[in-house]
């Protein structure tokens, strides 16, 4: 059972495709990179329902800052460099950089703190292998919420309603609850 910090880095490091994506991720060479979002979190709680079977996400979300190279054309290409390692894995690259223009947000300082700034807490996760090659795991408002598989919106989309309209949507859209009866939704309003 998943309990900790260590739990779940333990779980992300057992996992021979967990391991294959950061690995093929960090030859990117991208700097301050995560794979990040429902990808790991889907790892978690698959776990925490005793699947046998991996949930497959519509994405395996790969985020980087790089300030000096804001080109969407880029990120497209290191989508293709991806796949040539990886066909069969669903990649989405984003440099976090750029990403306050598509959004019409103030910028971010950095990939940490566009993942502080993901719609719900349980998704607000990030995972990377630093230059010694350990797993390290991003979690800005904490593992409690994907423990408990409770989902909550971030402080970020709580500061405004119309924030919090996206994350109802996507509440309703992703459907997790019929994913993972386990989940439960707290009610922010």
């Amino acid at each position: 059972m998943l309990k900790s910090k260590e739990d779940i880095v333990h779980l992300l490091k057992s996992d021979r495709e967990v391991m294959e994506i950061l690995k093929a991720v960090k030859a990117l060479k991208l700097p301050d990179w995560w794979v990040c979002a429902g990808y790991i979190r889907a790892k978690i709680w698959d776990s925490l329902s005793r699947y046998d079977e991996p949930t497959r996400t519509g994405d395996v979300d790969v985020i980087y800052f790089d300030q000096n190279h804001l080109d969407e054309q880029i990120e497209k290409q290191l989508e293709e460099k991806l796949i040539s390692l990886m066909p069969h894995i669903p990649w989405s690259v984003k440099n976090e950089a750029r990403m306050h223009v598509v959004n019409q947000i103030p910028a971010y300082t950095s990939a940490e703190d566009a993942i502080s700034k993901f719609p719900e807490t349980v998704t607000a996760l990030g995972l990377k292998l630093n230059e010694g090659n350990e797993v390290v795991l991003a979690a800005p408002w904490g593992l409690t919420d994907v423990l408990k598989m409770e989902v909550n919106p971030t402080p970020y989309f709580l500061e405004t309603k119309e924030r919090m309209a996206i994350y109802e949507k996507r509440i309703r859209e992703k459907d997790w609850t019929t994913i993972w009866p386990k989940v439960t939704v707290s009610d922010q309003r």
